[in-house]
């Protein structure tokens, strides 16, 4: 399976990852990428950038070396009621919002069913398009419930590949049975590198294995295709 767009990388201005856009941009032209999305996180993530960061995204080339640049945001899941840290008047001015759980965001050690409804709820927001890594064992889920949820609403499940190596201890178990669930309901998915550095950009080795293991199919990984992903993203909001 192809993979024609990076869904989910960092620039310094998340405040632990060490590259630029440029070099973000310049690493996904030589993986032969068409799109590449900067997802710096949310304010709320110690060290994150101001508001103001996703407001002057719109300085940001449109395309850089060939390569597609998709502005966007990964941002944190608050509170039971799936509130991010990211308000509306900002959302609306990105293509890609991913929302997702971080330590340190106001919301650790809640349990599975306060998780869960958490993040049911922010799937019901129209402006939000993919969960981040969702298998961070850190913040457990009921997956049937967050995959027929995800059904629902037309939001993608990413399939992180950072998950499955440094970052994330423990998350393969949870991203082979969520991807199992993926295969057998239908829902969308949103392959990422999760890069913090230029090197990992477009590195998705480990999450296609996943995902071809659990037999889930081309047509349900949203950044598969150009087609498929224009069409993803005009659906949203």
């Amino acid at each position: 399976m192809q993979i024609i767009a990076d869904l989910h990388t960092h620039t310094i201005a998340s405040g632990h990852a060490y590259s630029t856009v440029n070099e973000l941009a310049a690493a996904a032209a030589d993986r032969g990428l068409q799109a590449l999305a900067i997802t710096d996180h949310g304010p709320a993530l110690p060290g994150g950038p101001h508001l103001y960061h996703f407001g002057a995204m719109r300085f940001i080339p449109r395309d850089i070396k060939g390569v597609r640049i998709l502005l966007g945001c990964e941002a944190n899941i608050l509170n039971q009621d799936g509130e991010i840290d990211i308000p509306d008047h900002y959302l609306h001015r990105l293509d890609f919002v991913m929302a997702g759980f971080h330590e340190d965001c106001g919301f650790d050690n809640q349990g599975m069913l306060r998780n869960t409804q958490a993040l049911k709820s922010a799937m019901e927001s129209k402006r939000l398009h993919a969960i981040s890594h969702p298998g961070n064992p850190l913040f457990p889920l009921d997956y049937d419930e967050i995959v027929l949820t995800a059904v629902r609403t037309g939001t993608a499940l990413e399939i992180n590949n950072s998950s499955f190596g440094m970052s994330r201890c423990g998350s393969r178990p949870n991203c082979e049975n969520l991807a199992r669930l993926i295969a057998r309901h239908g829902a969308l998915v949103a392959v990422g590198s999760d890069a913090h550095i230029a090197q990992n950009v477009g590195i998705f080795d480990q999450a296609l294995a996943v995902i071809a293991e659990a037999g889930i199919s081309e047509a349900q990984v949203v950044n598969s295709s150009p087609e498929r992903l224009v069409a993803f993203l005009s659906s949203r909001g």
